[in-house]
């Protein structure tokens, strides 16, 4: 793999307002196209984001394991191994949460169990999950 095949960029145009006090805030522009973005989990989106970050750096070799990652990070080396995981998930669950289009149910929590490695037995328990959740 090259490594422009591991790289997800994703662009937001952002708007920038200054509040009272002189406090700045964000604000994206309101359309179809990225309001779902913003509708969706931060905490999911977070934790997908940094999950592929850690991989890549682990992956170029600049920590040889995950402990050395969990002190550099300042974390548990069991969150980041656990976190890890979720690059294990199927491409278009990834761009689902990334997309804010998850199931409803999807939370960070219920990702951190174990869930299996193959895409399609992935894809077939989140639409399991959704069912019973109806």
């Amino acid at each position: 793999m090259t490594g422009a095949a591991q790289m997800l960029t994703v662009r937001v145009p952002l708007a920038i307002r200054k509040q009272r006090g002189g406090r700045k805030l964000m604000v994206a522009p309101a359309s179809p196209t990225n309001r779902a973005a913003w509708a969706g989990d931060t905490t999911l989106v977070k934790a997908v984001a940094r999950a592929f970050r850690w991989r890549r750096m682990m992956e170029a070799g600049r920590y040889g394991t995950i402990d050395e990652l969990a002190a550099a990070e300042k974390i548990n080396s069991s969150y980041v191994s656990r976190l890890l995981r979720l690059t294990l998930l199927s491409p278009d669950i990834v761009e689902a949460i990334l997309d804010g289009r998850q199931p409803d149910g999807m939370t960070l929590p219920g990702l951190m169990e174990p869930f299996p490695v193959e895409w399609d037995v992935q894809r077939a328990a989140i639409l399991r999950s959704r069912s019973t959740q109806a």
